[in-house]
């Protein structure tokens, strides 16, 4: 749980009936409400996402380590673009 306020939007979605009531009885039968399971539906698939986008991040550089053969940057050369 967390220990700070987060302020909640309101959003509408658009279902078909027989989703809509499948997704209730799931959620009664889980000891949850609808509004809860879609949101936490769409923060695992949101996380679910980033965490894939970090670890191509880290495959790419694994992949193609660089090597300056020993040259150094000083801060003055990396704001000098």
């Amino acid at each position: 749980m967390h220990a700070y306020n987060v302020i909640m939007k309101n959003i509408t979605l658009s279902i078909d009936e027989e989703t809509l009531d499948a997704g209730r009885e799931y959620a009664q039968r889980h000891q949850t409400t609808l509004n809860a399971l879609v949101r936490e539906l769409l923060v695992k698939t949101v996380l679910a996402d980033r965490k894939a986008a970090v670890s191509e991040m880290f495959r790419l550089m694994d992949a193609h380590p660089g090597n300056s053969q020993g040259s150094g940057w000083t801060r003055e050369d990396l704001y000098a673009r």
